[in-house]
Formats: structure tokens, sequence, C-alpha cells
């Protein structure tokens, strides 16, 4: 089994091989300027290699891509293994990275809490607290407590 730093070193030399061959080396029309590779993972025995991809587009272009990306996987494979000079060139799995719609979400909920926050602002603009302003008790004077004694003994 190989050592992290040799599988990081791998991943993200095949990340830059990828990227480049899919910007000069590949003419796929479905493989356009619209795809980035954001991640690369390798495993422990470096024999097969997950790629994290982005699309900007709809959900017709991310399967244009996907279908374009597993039609090359020869030739960046082939890449792969012509610039890494390993015993093994790992097996690519190209898979659509989840992180924009989840930035896209989280960034969503952000906005409904901005909109309810601001609500609540709005609403709680002219109210009052409710009870008196100073809401603890405070101990009255001595005097006070003995003359209330007095008057409860005599009556």
């Amino acid at each position: 089994m190989a050592d992290n730093a040799r599988a990081k070193r791998l991943a993200d030399l095949i990340r830059e091989v990828v990227a480049q061959k899919l910007q000069r080396g590949i003419k796929d029309p479905r493989l356009g300027t619209h795809v980035t590779i954001t991640d690369t993972r390798v495993t422990g025995d470096l024999r097969e290699a997950t790629v994290f991809y982005t699309v900007y587009g709809d959900d017709e272009q991310r399967a244009e891509v996907a279908a374009g990306l597993e039609s090359a996987k020869g030739i960046l494979r082939s890449a792969v293994g012509a610039a890494a000079g390993v015993k093994f060139t790992p097996t690519l799995t190209f898979v659509a990275d989840a992180l924009p719609d989840n930035a896209k979400t989280i960034e969503d909920l952000l906005d409904r809490a901005r909109s309810s926050d601001a609500q609540v602002r709005e609403a709680s603009a002219g109210a009052s607290f409710a009870g008196e302003a100073d809401p603890y008790k405070k101990p009255e004077d001595a005097a006070d407590d003995t003359d209330a004694a007095d008057k409860d003994g005599d009556a």
C-alpha cells in the first residue's frame, strides 16, 4: 500500500493532466469550456481514481458532459499513464461534484433566514416589553416592613 503523500501527489497530477487534456486535447463538442475539474481522489493502493467535476449549465448539459467524459475515459487514462510513469495507471471514475448544488441550497436557506429576521424586526419595531419597566423585585425599606407588621398586629 502506498503512503498518503504519494496518493495525494498522484491525485494532483491526475487532476492537472485531465484538466489540460480536456482543455486542449479532446475535440468532443460535448466537453466544451463549461467543465471544471474540482478534485481528484486516489485509493490507497493507487488503483482507482475518482475525478470530481462541475458543469456550468443546466441538467441537459450535465448529462452531455457525463456522456462525453465516459467516452473519453480511455484517452484520458492513457494521458495520465504517460504523465505519471507509474507501474499501473489508475482507472478513472468521473463523478459530478455536488458542491455547487449544496452551496446554492445553503445560500437559499440563508436568504430565507434573512427575510424572516427582517419580518420579525419589522413586527417588533413599535412593540414594548410586557410587564413593568423594571421587572426585578427590590427589597423594601426595613421601616416599611415594621410599619406593615404593626398595622396588621394592631388590628
